[in-house]
């Protein structure tokens, strides 16, 4: 294959008057999501205002990339998602038993939200609840299929349905940081409440 081939076969990510994105543009949004996921961590209410001047950019170019401080919090918190759904992959969640496997996502899980909590609370706030938890669709794929496999092994509750105990799980994990982000528990201490909860919650009768 020639250098013009191998140009023509290489994919070029293109801005929306399709031609290829600039350098500066790329910078300019690393540097304004690396703005806003600071701003975020210090107060969930930050301005748009205030994250333009953290990433050292005009707002002009910050709407052009973001036009609203929903959409912004949306990319942050589907970044964070992807990142907990390769760290969950990389566990290999299929080889443990199912019990033990929920332990081990719930943890894995815990620490990058604990990352990533005051953030992922303004984009709970500003977002509706329903775009929240299709943004969470995969990690909720993942407990569902652990739930069900739970199930047939005996470990898990089989008198309620799965995706009840699915539901469960997720409200459990919001609540828990929302007691984070109160100040009534400490990381730690809602990690142990949430796992022991989760447990009771799925256990047999």
């Amino acid at each position: 294959m020639d250098s013009d081939q191998r140009r023509s076969a290489t994919p070029t990510r293109r801005g929306g008057s399709g031609q290829p994105r600039r350098a500066d543009a790329e910078r300019n949004i690393a540097a304004i999501l690396a703005a806003a996921a600071g701003c975020f961590a210090r107060d969930p209410q930050a301005s748009m205002a205030e994250i333009a001047a953290a990433a050292g950019v005009g707002r002009v170019t910050l709407y052009a990339h973001f036009p609203s401080r929903e959409a912004l919090l949306g990319e942050l918190m589907d970044r964070a998602l992807r990142e907990a759904t390769a760290t969950v992959a990389a566990q290999k969640l299929a080889d443990s038993p199912a019990d033990e496997a929920l332990r081990t996502l719930l943890r894995s899980s815990w620490h990058l939200l604990d990352r990533n909590l005051r953030m992922l609370h303004a984009a709970r706030r500003a977002l509706p609840a329903e775009t929240v938890e299709d943004r969470h669709a995969d990690i909720l794929a993942t407990v569902e299929q652990l739930i069900t496999r739970g199930q047939d092994e005996g470990v898990f509750r089989a008198d309620l349905p799965a995706h009840w105990l699915v539901t469960s799980v997720y409200t459990l994990i919001l609540a828990a940081g929302d007691q984070v982000e109160s100040g009534r528990f400490t990381s730690a201490e809602a990690l142990a409440a949430l796992e022991a909860t989760v447990a009771s919650a799925v256990r047999p009768n």
